[in-house]
């Protein structure tokens, strides 16, 4: 589950947090972007998803969106959930206070 898409600090783009916390594989995930037809570039920390827009997708299953458009993030995101869902380790990471 993610929260709501966040606008970022610079206006640039938006951002979705997953919650509860997550960590993924980020190997599995692409090999599941690349079957959809999504091209991606594996940073070995991160992926970059060549969506319109382009997605960047950290290993604690934070995304942001390169786009000012909501709508266009929006879309994006319920694009990849499904994908990120089923690439998420089954147990949430530890809070970093607990």
């Amino acid at each position: 589950m993610y929260r709501a898409l966040k606008l970022c600090a610079q206006g640039g783009g938006y951002e979705a947090i997953p919650e509860p916390a997550k960590r993924l594989d980020l190997h599995q995930l692409r090999l599941r972007l690349e079957s959809e037809g999504v091209n991606v570039v594996d940073a070995r920390v991160m992926l970059i998803a060549r969506l319109p827009p382009e997605v960047t997708i950290g290993r604690s299953g934070r995304l942001l969106f390169k786009t000012p458009d909501p709508e266009e993030a929006g879309r994006a995101l319920q694009r990849l959930v499904p994908l990120v869902d089923a690439s998420s380790d089954a147990t949430p990471r530890a809070s970093p206070t607990g």
